[in-house]
């Protein structure tokens, strides 16, 4: 089956989502997802996103993500991202984002490695909170079609450009499938079998892959299972340009558990607020508010020295009231766990959570190959260098999948010969 748009997006997170909102109303774009559409990591970020709260705040906000990162940043994307960030919040409050305030201004909180409180959060939930005030916005599109349980197999490049890509979509989107392809006056090639698979290959002026991490291929991991870099294996089939494939990020603290599957984790933003790791003797080993790849390995490090398959966090410095109304999520899923975090440790340990690799762009987020961009946790556009600073990611992803929908809308413009 074949069908024609003008802009195709493989991902239903923030990034994607963000890039069809920013792009002109007048193109017609298809998303296609592996799993439903709101079986993406953004939904899952507890923390919450930064922003420059003030001009005197740069410096150190720029500091503070270099130091993170080990200085292997590029110091452009940084400045992008910094300079991005008020606007792309201005974006989210006008798409209904509800941000916790404080009297007439916003609250800010602060996690590891910050130098001062500058992240806007929604209780524990904060990517819940984007993640779905975006999908709702993109719903009302009607220049959008979402494909859900559609996996993306390769891209079809022609004369070494990008012209969309090849996919194999759910028996339930045979209707709709059938509909664009009729719309487009295209006949399908060949005869699909009731009830199996859909091979769909799907023709676009520009492609946007904003298809998640690579969780999916650790035995411990914070992500969803199906987010397994299938892009990654594609652009290196390809010869697109990738970069820093051995970037990973582990968060310190996940809830342990011996039951297989996702890892929950527990938001830096608990250590921001004051909570403590504990080895066996209650002892406290390392400064939690430490970048997370310093604190990964201290806490590893005391694992090891002890013998433990885990160490301890403690809720004891944060009032029950902050804990309630600040981390109600993780309240309720310690809870479930069989631990009461307003009177008991918690046994945490660290997981990998983060990719700061992942395909080459450039400030735009175009890919080494024409009319192939990518956006999120797929991209590498070096806003992290070597270890992702906390809640930068929302806000990176945001930044540069705003600046994809403004590079596309400018090759509309120039192939228009529009001013």
């Amino acid at each position: 089956m074949r069908i024609k748009t003008d802009v195709v997006i493989v991902g239903t997170g923030v990034a994607g989502m963000f890039s069809a909102l920013k792009l002109p109303r007048d193109k017609k774009i298809v998303i296609i997802t592996k799993e439903d559409m709101r079986s993406s990591d953004s939904f899952l970020a507890q923390g919450g996103i930064c922003v420059l709260r003030d001009e005197n705040d740069y410096d150190s906000y720029f500091e503070d993500t270099m130091k993170a990162g080990h200085y292997e940043n590029r110091k452009e994307s940084v400045d992008i991202m910094i300079r991005g960030s008020r606007d792309i919040i201005n974006d989210l409050v006008g798409y209904g984002v509800d941000f916790k305030m404080d009297g007439d201004d916003f609250a800010y909180t602060r996690e590891g490695a910050h130098s001062r409180p500058r992240i806007l959060y929604h209780e524990d939930i904060t990517g819940k909170e984007i993640s779905e005030k975006l999908l709702q916005q993109v719903l009302k599109l009607e220049n959008v079609t979402i494909l859900e349980y559609t996996t993306m197999q390769d891209i079809l490049v022609e004369n070494g450009k990008c012209t969309g890509l090849k996919a194999v979509s759910a028996e339930a989107n045979r209707t709709r499938l059938e509909a664009m392809e009729a719309e487009e006056a295209v006949k399908t090639q060949e005869e699909i079998q009731p009830g199996g698979e859909i091979q769909v290959e799907i023709y676009a002026q520009d492609t946007i892959l904003a298809s998640g991490g690579i969780g999916g291929r650790y035995e411990h991991s914070t992500n969803y299972p199906h987010l397994t870099g299938d892009a990654l294996d594609i652009a290196k089939k390809h010869n697109v340009r990738l970069e820093h494939l051995d970037y990973v990020q582990i968060h310190p603290t996940t809830l342990y558990s011996k039951k297989p599957g996702r890892r929950f984790l527990i938001s830096e933003s608990v250590r921001g607020e004051g909570a403590v790791l504990y080895n066996s003797k209650k002892e406290r080993f390392v400064n939690e508010l430490l970048p997370r790849d310093v604190v990964t390995n201290a806490i590893r490090e005391e694992m090891k020295k002890e013998g433990t398959d885990h160490v301890w966090l403690s809720m004891e410095n944060i009032d029950k009231d902050t804990i309630l109304n600040h981390f109600p999520n993780i309240y309720q899923r310690c809870l479930e766990e069989g631990y009461d975090v307003t009177k008991e440790c918690i046994p945490v340990v660290p997981a990998q959570h983060y990719f700061m690799g992942g395909i080459w762009v450039d400030s735009d987020s175009k890919t080494s190959m024409d009319q192939l961009y990518a956006v999120g946790e797929t991209s590498c556009n070096g806003v992290h260098g070597a270890n992702r600073l906390a809640s930068n990611s929302l806000l990176e992803s945001l930044v540069f999948a705003k600046r994809a929908a403004k590079a596309i809308s400018a090759e509309k413009k120039s192939a228009t010969g529009a001013a």
